[in-house]
């Protein structure tokens, strides 16, 4: 159940359609569209969505954000892992999804990069009212959390 939605009840493209509105996914390996620009990365969940307004003022809004306004026109192959997960954080939150799911976002990074992520993260998603559920393996991200919940022999347990 999400936001009173049972997604075991809705067909294949509801359950699509819903996650396309209201879930924003940030990645492991980014999964930026290498044929895309920056800003076209940005401008596609905008799109999908139908989200009215300047697609190209509100994915250089994005970009300001995270520091990133200068890369707009740049392909993701021409980034380092760090900017690519910035590109991927503000994607995710660029349709204003009420969720964000966060798998391993720093996992792929070196420790300072992942710090500085997991800080931009962090504070755009607080900053915007967001839940975030975060799958990780990493102390550093852990201490971030409100709440922290392990699997426990096959079991969901929140951590006191």
């Amino acid at each position: 159940m999400i936001d009173g939605t049972c997604l075991t009840r809705l067909s294949e493209r509801e359950r699509t359609l819903f996650r396309r509105r209201h879930i924003g996914f940030v990645f492991q390996l980014f999964n930026l569209i290498p044929t895309l620009t920056v800003e076209e990365n940005l401008r596609l969940p905008l799109e999908l969505n139908a989200v009215p307004g300047d697609g190209h003022r509100a994915a250089l809004a994005l970009l300001e954000m995270v520091g990133l306004a200068d890369r707009a026109k740049s392909f993701p192959d021409r980034l380092s892992g760090g900017e690519q997960q910035r590109i991927a954080v503000v994607r995710a939150l660029a349709h204003d999804p009420p969720l964000i799911l966060a798998d391993e976002p720093t996992g792929n990074l070196d420790l300072e990069t992942g710090r500085q992520v997991l800080a931009v993260l962090d504070r755009l998603t607080r900053e915007a009212g967001k839940t975030m559920l975060m799958a990780t393996h990493s102390r550093e991200v852990i201490g971030i959390a409100d709440r922290i919940f392990t699997i426990d022999h096959g079991r969901l347990v929140e951590s006191s």
